[in-house]
This record gives structure tokens, C-alpha cells and sequence, in this order.
């Protein structure tokens, strides 16, 4: 197989071509530590602001425990076309009722999986970005994008 020949980036489209790779793929790979083991599963987010992400969780799936414990986590979108996005961050419990109504009014599947907003079971987080890197198509380089 041929060294793939990404196209040069312009630093000022990069944030777009970020944001853009995050829409096409969709269901990102959430990665946490179970202790000194990483532990890695694909996620759907529930609400995305730039590069802070909402992921919808029941209290009783593993990566409760693990992101209680630590709560350092990365996302990982990957594209068909093979542009990548890595969000490092942190992920906290969003208490905010007006931010919970809000996601539970656009995710009919929240809404029927669970009942009611209320449910004890739902915790959604909020992974607020520290670092973000775009790749090109495994061009083995990694650009900076900026997570303001």
C-alpha cells in the first residue's frame, strides 16, 4: 500500500476541519483507566458544543466507577475517509437541570430508553477539552487545533 499524500493544512481551517471530522463520525471511542488498566468503548454523544462533548451514561455501566475514580478521559473520532480527532479532557457530571432538559428534548432515544430524566440510572457527562489534535488521513502528523 502506498504512503498516503495528505493535502497541506491551512492552520486557520483547522478547528473547522476538526469539527467537521467529529460530524462525520459520529460515534466516537471514549478511553478511561480501570485502575492502571485503559479501558476503551465507542459512544454516542448526546451534545456537542465545538469541542465539548455530552455523553449520556447509566450509572450502573463500568466506566461510572472509572471516571469517579479518574476522571481524565480521551476521545477518538475516526472518519471513513480516515481524518481523526482526539479531544483529552476531563469528564464531569452535569448537574445543571436547564442542561439536562435541554439534551433530554433532543434525544428521543434518552427519552424512550429511560422514561423520564429523572431516572436514577441517567448521568450525562460533560468532557471539557484540554487538548485537541487533527490528523489528515494517516499522515503520521498530528496538528495542534486550538479549544477555544
Amino acid at each position: 500500500m502506498a504512503k498516503p499524500h495528505p493535502k497541506p493544512i491551512d492552520p486557520s481551517e483547522l478547528a473547522d476541519l476538526a469539527i467537521a471530522t467529529m460530524a462525520s463520525a459520529k460515534f466516537p471511542m471514549l478511553a478511561t483507566l480501570d485502575g492502571e488498566q485503559p479501558r476503551l468503548r465507542p459512544v454516542s454523544p448526546v451534545g456537542t458544543e465545538r469541542f465539548t462533548v455530552h455523553i449520556a451514561n447509566l450509572r450502573s455501566y463500568g466506566k461510572t466507577c472509572e471516571i469517579a475514580a479518574n476522571d481524565r478521559v480521551e476521545l477518538c473520532y475516526l472518519a471513513d475517509n480516515h481524518d481523526q480527532v482526539r479531544i483529552t479532557g476531563t469528564a464531569g457530571i452535569v448537574t445543571d437541570r436547564e442542561v439536562l432538559e435541554s439534551i433530554w428534548n433532543k434525544n428521543p432515544l434518552l427519552r424512550s430508553y429511560l422514561g423520564s430524566i429523572d431516572n436514577p440510572e441517567l448521568i450525562i457527562y460533560r468532557i471539557t477539552p484540554n487538548r485537541v489534535r487533527f490528523m489528515r488521513e494517516w499522515a503520521l502528523e498530528y496538528h495542534e487545533v486550538s479549544v477555544d
